[in-house]
């Protein structure tokens, strides 16, 4: 029966980061640092709202966007760290974590043949289901500037059928930022072209340097730009599976219309989890962002001291040094890593062909086991020297 299968979904491959996770299991004595996943456990006043949601039989539908209280803080939320206002009645979608934001959005505002432009390397969660929307991805180089999505890269890609821009910022799997004139460059270019911006801000509370920005304060993006964020970073709550769709009204309505047809709502006991950390919790994210900034300065010393060159993050919890120098593929340095040194991180290919020669470390773990795998990893890279 398999010939049957829809070919677009036969042709699609298993995510790089996932496939590489699972071969760590066969070794023993791993250090994996492959998961975007924070080590810090969910803040224990955000678990007790979810208790308590249980013990109160909070566990009917709410409304297909989300139990008002809910889109009421969210929308305060985003009003408060970044400037944002959006209609808590009409103009948030709370969905079943960002990757569910992301496959609502690309499947209300894509079609057949047109083209969505994206930088490289990226999150692999995109491409796939710009594939299944029967949509283009066309991927733009950004290894030589600092891993940016800027205007001037931006510009030559531009047709008739640029449907939508990807601006995933802060970065997986660079942790690179955009600053303000870099964004307001791109609203400069687009703003007068008929063009969504899907701007994926899931990392916007974990920025170092300056505060987090949306494209969709400038003027004129708002009507055009679909801002998706989330609780899974800035809390600790990936399982929980909060995220966030915010746009105009006009646009929400049709956004809604393919979320209400794939989840119903998102599970009642984890918006009650996510009142309480967008209220008592709204700053739960400092603390965590504090320690992920020095583990951030602590990898990039270690690396610089061991020759390798990387691109300083300003954001999230990666970094994606160039591992080109030693003559391997990313792939093959990955394998080597994990079968020498025992230490796990995700080949740079798994970001698009743009990755290749780079690797993605995640920092989302403790000091004391950050410096065991960058012990192991520089008597590793010692041997290739």
């Amino acid at each position: 029966m398999e010939h049957l299968i829809n070919p677009i979904v036969k042709n699609i491959r298993i995510s790089g980061i996932r496939r590489f996770f699972n071969m760590v299991s066969e070794y023993e004595n791993v250090i994996s640092l492959s998961i975007g996943q924070p080590d810090f456990p969910t803040p224990e006043h955000v678990k007790q709202a979810g208790i308590e949601a249980i013990k109160d039989n909070f566990t009917s539908y709410t409304h297909n966007a989300g139990y008002t209280e809910l889109r009421e803080a969210a929308t305060q939320f985003v009003k408060t760290k970044y400037d944002l206002t959006y209609n808590p009645a009409n103009e948030v979608i709370v969905t079943i974590g960002a990757s569910q934001a992301i496959d609502c959005t690309f499947r209300t505002i894509l079609d057949q043949d047109c083209e969505v432009i994206l930088p490289g390397p990226v999150y692999p969660g995109y491409e796939p289901i710009i594939r299944l929307c029967g949509a283009k991805p066309i991927h733009v180089d950004t290894r030589h500037n600092e891993f940016k999505l800027t205007a001037e890269l931006i510009e030559p890609y531009l047709t008739d059928k640029t449907r939508c821009i990807v601006l995933p910022y802060p970065s997986n799997p660079t942790g690179v930022t955009l600053s303000e004139q870099e964004l307001g460059e791109i609203a400069e270019l687009v703003k007068d072209r008929e063009l969504f911006i899907l701007s994926d801000e899931i990392y916007s509370e974990l920025v170092f340097e300056g505060k987090h920005r949306s494209i969709a304060t400038f003027p004129g993006m708002r009507e055009k730009t679909i801002v998706i964020n989330g609780l899974s970073k800035s809390h600790s709550m990936t399982g929980w599976r909060v995220g966030f769709l915010f746009a105009p009204g006009n646009i929400a309505q049709h956004l809604l219309k393919v979320h209400q047809y794939n989840v119903s709502c998102a599970t009642t006991i984890s918006q009650k989890a996510a009142y309480e950390a967008l209220t008592a919790g709204v700053n739960d994210a400092i603390m965590m962002k504090e320690i992920y900034q020095e583990r951030m300065e602590y990898i990039y010393n270690r690396l610089l001291q061991m020759g390798i060159k990387t691109v300083k993050p300003n954001g999230a919890f990666y970094f994606f040094p160039s591992i080109e120098k030693f003559g391997l593929s990313s792939y093959d340095f990955s394998v080597g890593l994990l079968k020498e040194a025992r230490v796990a991180v995700v080949p740079g290919d798994a970001f698009s062909e743009y990755g290749e020669g780079y690797v993605r470390i995640s920092y989302a773990y403790s000091m004391e086991i950050l410096k065991e795998a960058l012990d192991r990893m520089e008597e590793f890279v010692s041997k290739l020297n």
